[in-house]
């Protein structure tokens, strides 16, 4: 039978117990909590409590304070820095599973008179990244001016019952998607005043990323390469100046490919990364959601290791003392 833990599918014989199912992940004796079909499940019962097909677990433990793997966005501690788009999938199940294995915890989605179902019979995207699991991101993709993303963004609010945290995209022309970044300035301010929770994205301009942190944007997403091209970070000395300059959550969007460029953005010390292209248009979207989500921990491991210094030469990782000649 299949049943879903942290939202990932596994498959497990009949009769299997939730302290089965802590075991096979080598759980067993740690400090954990167990939600079970969104009920807690007391611990006396995991010996006890039998699982049934499509039965849902969410496994939780305590991480320490202070830096931790997280990140704030509006006061909300995130601890997932996969954001994904919910685009290009070929239907809503698709969608549902690929978000599922990304780990995301944030899903952005386009403000449209489509997007969202509120066509009479149409399938509705809100029903597979429901509100309560998800951080509804609402975003001005398709907006090439300032007064269309204001727009957009108060319909968004207004459709989400008042959530103020918006991605503001504003793009310069539809063969680059390049944004237009005056227009965007204008967009940001408007909407700060407005009393919205801005994300904004932009170029990889340390000085235009910058302006936009201090009109007051909660976080700054450049682009590592033009929106769905999948040519992965073109400018890293251009981020990394960016991060270096920052006070707030700096997150790649636009141009990842594969796994191996969201850890370089991670390495780099983004707080994230945004995508949806490369896994919707992956051969195989749910498995490259998998391999984005432990890219983006890999590359964030990575960075807190901090990398050892490039050097010119050769040198030995063995001992030459000791050898028999």
């Amino acid at each position: 039978m299949i049943i879903y833990v942290n939202g990932e599918t596994r498959e497990y014989a009949e009769k299997t117990s939730v302290a089965d199912v802590i075991a096979d992940m080598g759980l067993t004796g740690k400090k954990i909590a167990i939600e079970l079909n969104k009920e807690i499940l007391p611990f006396q019962q995991y010996n006890t409590q039998l699982l049934q097909a499509e039965d849902r677990l969410e496994i939780v433990h305590a991480i320490g304070g202070g830096q931790g793997d997280s990140f704030v966005l509006a006061g909300v501690t995130y601890h997932s820095r996969l954001l994904v788009g919910t685009g290009k999938y070929k239907d809503l199940e698709e969608t549902r599973l690929a978000i599922e294995a990304s780990g995301a915890q944030i899903v952005t989605v386009a403000i449209r008179r489509t997007n969202i179902g509120q066509n009479p019979g149409e399938p509705n995207l809100l029903d597979v990244i429901s509100p309560d699991k998800y951080t509804i991101l609402p975003n001005t993709a398709g907006c090439y001016t300032a007064e269309d993303a204001v727009r957009t963004c108060r319909l968004g609010r207004e459709l989400l019952g008042g959530h103020n945290l918006v991605k503001l995209e504003v793009l310069a022309d539809q063969k680059t998607l390049f944004p237009d970044v005056a227009e965007t300035y204008i967009a940001a301010e408007l909407l700060v005043k407005d009393g919205f929770d801005v994300m904004v994205y932009t170029n990889d301009d340390p000085i235009a990323a910058k302006r936009l942190e201090d009109i007051g944007c909660i976080a700054v997403m450049p682009l590592a390469a033009p929106i769905g091209s999948g040519l992965g970070i073109r400018n890293p000395y251009n981020i990394l100046t960016i991060v270096e300059n920052a006070s707030v959550p700096i997150l790649v969007d636009a141009g990842v490919g594969t796994a191996s460029d969201a850890a370089i953005a991670m390495e780099l010390g983004c707080d994230g990364v945004l995508m949806n292209t490369a896994i919707a248009e992956a051969k195989k979207p749910i498995l490259m959601a998998s391999a984005m989500r432990k890219g983006i921990e890999a590359g964030r491991e990575a960075f807190l290791a901090g990398r050892m210094p490039r050097k010119r030469f050769a040198s030995a990782s063995s001992p030459i003392n000791g050898l028999f000649f």
